[in-house]
C-alpha cells in the first residue's frame, strides 16, 4: 500500500536518512569543513561508496566540474522553500499536523467530527476489517492505534461485531 513518491528536487526524508547513517555524516563532515584527508582513509570501499551516494541521493553534496566533492549551498533553503504557508485552520484540519491526530478535542461534538471524518477517509461503510487490518489503517493518523480505536467504538463511528473478532463502520455512520 505505501509506495514511494519520488519528487523533483531535495525531499527531507531523503536527507534525513542519510545524516541518520554514521559514513554517511563522517563523510558529510569532512566533505563541508573542506578536510584535506582522503575520505578513504576514514571510509573503506564499499561503506565509503555507499555514504556517497547518500550525500548525493539527498542532495547534500555535488561533484565539480573537477569531479571533486563539495557541500550543496542550497540544500537546506530549497528544503525550507517546500515547507508549506501555514494557513488558519479549521473544521477537523485544527486537531491534525502533517496528516495525523496532533491532539484530541475537549469538545465531544469536536471529537466525534474528528473520529467521524477519520473513519469516512478510513473505512468503507460495511466494510468488515480484523482488529491488525483496522490497526495498520490507523496507524497512519496516530501511534496510539488502540486508543484511537476506542474513542471510534464509543463514539459509534466503529463498530465491533458480537464475537469482538471484526471491526466494522456502520453504514449510518
Amino acid at each position: 500500500m505505501s509506495r514511494e513518491i519520488r519528487q523533483s528536487g531535495p525531499h527531507w526524508r531523503r536527507v534525513m536518512g542519510a545524516l541518520a547513517n554514521r559514513d554517511a555524516r563522517t563523510a558529510y563532515a569532512q566533505i563541508v569543513l573542506g578536510a584535506k584527508q582522503d575520505l578513504s582513509s576514514t571510509l573503506a570501499g564499499q561503506r565509503r561508496d555507499r555514504a556517497i551516494a547518500a550525500l548525493l541521493d539527498a542532495g547534500l553534496v555535488e561533484r565539480t566540474a573537477g569531479n571533486e566533492l563539495e557541500a550543496s549551498e542550497s540544500i537546506f533553503r530549497d528544503l525550507l522553500t517546500q515547507q508549506p504557508k501555514r494557513q488558519p485552520q479549521t473544521g477537523v484540519a485544527r486537531f491534525m499536523r502533517l496528516g495525523r491526530i496532533d491532539r484530541y478535542p475537549a469538545n465531544q461534538a469536536e471529537r466525534k467530527e474528528l473520529l467521524a471524518w477519520i473513519a469516512a477517509e478510513t473505512f468503507e461503510p460495511g466494510e468488515e476489517l480484523t482488529e491488525r487490518k483496522v490497526n495498520e489503517r490507523l496507524l497512519s493518523y496516530t501511534d496510539d492505534v488502540v486508543l484511537l480505536r476506542r474513542y471510534m467504538i464509543d463514539f459509534g463511528v466503529l463498530e465491533r461485531t458480537p464475537s469482538g473478532s471484526s471491526y466494522f463502520r456502520p453504514k449510518d455512520g
